[in-house]
């Protein structure tokens, strides 16, 4: 197992082939896919043929970003996942910036690990100094979502029209996130483990 980074609870580790039926069992939760795309689980063979090679792929073109199975260790248990990755509107070979996002599985909201999970990413990330900028999006009306951004430190940036409904951005500055810590240091409390 490839540990990225670990918090008072969790793991986030590299996905692998084995973790098919994980990622088949999440995207298959209508309440999980609500917010993404109305509710509709994602076909298996989808998940098998596109969503986890694409998943596997960022490992090979990045050591610090990609998407990351987040684990109770204390419980063996899959909680979901965490992206922190190149905007997908970036153009190729852009740097500077990594999007934030996670999806985890409904046995796991409500339990501080979104917001967990996110500031060890955000840290983790500015302590490379090539990124300057993290930013997360949303559809508008996942409140939810969009506490856990704040809660990250995390700040409403702007709003943009999508089909599916109004799309907010947020986003966080090294700059802004280092006067934080240095701050208010116990809000961004150090991860355990490597």
């Amino acid at each position: 197992m490839t540990i990225h980074t670990a918090t008072e609870r969790m793991l986030l580790r590299r996905f692998t082939p084995d973790d098919l039926g994980l990622l088949v069992e999440l995207d298959s939760d209508p309440l999980v896919m609500h917010h993404i795309n109305g509710g509709f689980p994602t076909p298996p063979e989808v998940v098998r043929d596109k969503v986890l090679p694409r998943i596997l792929g960022y490992y090979e073109r990045y050591e610090r970003l990609g998407f990351w199975a987040a684990v109770d260790p204390a419980r063996a248990e899959f909680l979901g996942w965490f992206h922190f990755r190149p905007p997908t509107t970036a153009p190729p070979g852009a740097t500077g910036t990594a999007e934030l996002g996670y999806r985890l599985r409904r046995a796991a909201w409500g339990r501080g690990y979104a917001a967990e999970g996110a500031r060890a990413l955000i840290r983790t990330g500015f302590t490379d100094p090539g990124l300057h900028r993290v930013t997360a999006i949303t559809r508008a009306t996942h409140s939810a979502s969009r506490r856990v951004m704040e809660k990250s430190g995390l700040s409403f940036r702007r709003v943009a029209p999508d089909s599916g409904g109004d799309i907010v951005e947020y986003a966080l500055d090294r700059t802004a996130w280092a006067r934080r810590v240095d701050g208010h240091g116990a809000r961004d409390t150090p991860a355990t483990g490597p």
